[in-house]
């Protein structure tokens, strides 16, 4: 019987992502499907529940987003400030740790993890982001609380065992100079954690995202688990839509994360031919995830819209295809069930 890292192994060299020197990339045969924050379309996001869902539905990894709690511990939040994913703001006893802070050059107010101690946000129960978009999913308010990174590597393992496939955690470092500012650091705690559950490794099943290029660099030193560098449209660290851009990625990451129209991008409101990007990384040996895929036409270009209003389900299969046939080696999807539709292996 394989173990769970030989396991893991074979996922990834199926997918075109054994560990490998930065050489040209083949092309794959089974993109990887990458649920983001679990099947964040239809459970609140960065539940426990949610990620049972997407396993269910066939993902091959679950994405978590990290932040650090006041008493050093790493949980799963789409941002520090907590007021949008949890019931924070109507529970009286926490009032006034409500602040302003200054996060990544920007003021944002509210109530954040790293003011809380882990017993503390314990005690919060989670709730639907997008509401107005999401009622189905709004309807399982309360039901969850804040999950550790710990309990999410737990479900993985427990769940990839009752599935019988592996299944993945593709961690984000969310804001991690902010953290180390405030005496905080990310990496070392997560390299860590890695490392206590039998993580680091090049095979293991993990891939350790961010938007930011040092604490990617300092990752490193601490970890051989995979790197990704996240890119959005717009001002960015490093420019992916050049060759040379991409070349400076693989010297300290192993794949970037392009927001979906660097990809395959919006033209007059339909989808164009895919741009050099997925070519381009991977001649410098770069695996290519987009982020990320939603099924709501709010989140859709007009061309593939459906229905009426943006809490709609447009046409995603369409984009999702047209991501797999522009030869990204997996996609980061609220929608899981779909994505692996989509795939159809």
């Amino acid at each position: 019987m394989m173990t769970r890292r030989q396991a893991a192994a074979t996922t990834l060299a199926a997918a075109g992502l054994a560990a490998t020197p930065a050489t040209a990339r083949a092309p794959i045969a089974r993109p990887l499907v990458i649920a983001h924050r679990g099947a964040s379309g239809e459970r609140p996001e960065h539940t426990l529940a949610a990620y049972r869902l997407a396993i269910e539905q066939g993902c091959d990894f679950i994405e978590p987003d990290l932040v650090a709690t006041k008493d050093g511990h790493l949980v799963v939040r789409h941002e520090n400030e907590i007021s949008g994913t949890t019931d924070v703001a109507a529970r009286p006893e926490f009032a006034a740790r409500k602040a302003g802070k200054l996060i990544d050059g920007e003021t944002v107010s509210g109530w954040f993890t790293e003011d809380f101690t882990l017993a503390e946000l314990k005690t919060l129960r989670a709730r639907e982001r997008l509401p107005a978009l999401r009622r189905g999913s709004a309807a399982f308010d309360g039901q969850e609380t804040v999950p550790t990174y710990q309990e999410v590597i737990d479900l993985a393992k427990t769940e990839g065992e009752r599935v019988g496939r592996v299944i993945g955690t593709y961690p984000e470092m969310k804001h991690p100079t902010y953290f180390a500012g405030i005496g905080l650091p990310l990496e070392a705690r997560l390299a860590g954690l890695l490392k206590a559950n039998g993580l680091d490794a090049r095979d293991a099943p993990v891939f350790v995202q961010c938007f930011e290029v040092e604490p990617l660099k300092a990752f490193a030193k601490l970890s051989r688990a995979r790197r990704v560098m996240l890119v959005a449209r717009g001002p960015s660290p490093v420019d992916v839509t050049t060759a040379s851009g991409l070349k400076a990625i693989a010297a300290f990451a192993d794949g970037v994360g392009p927001e979906w129209p660097l990809a395959v991008p919006i033209v007059d409101g339909a989808l164009g031919p895919p741009t050099d990007l997925v070519r381009d990384a991977h001649a410098v040996g770069l695996a290519v995830h987009p982020w990320t895929v939603r099924a709501e036409n709010a989140f859709l270009p007009k061309a593939l819209q459906r229905g009426v209003g943006p809490a709609a389900h447009g046409d995603v299969a369409a984009l999702l295809k047209a991501l797999y046939a522009a030869g990204v080696d997996g996609v980061f999807t609220d929608f899981p069930a779909a994505a692996v539709a989509a795939r159809g292996v």
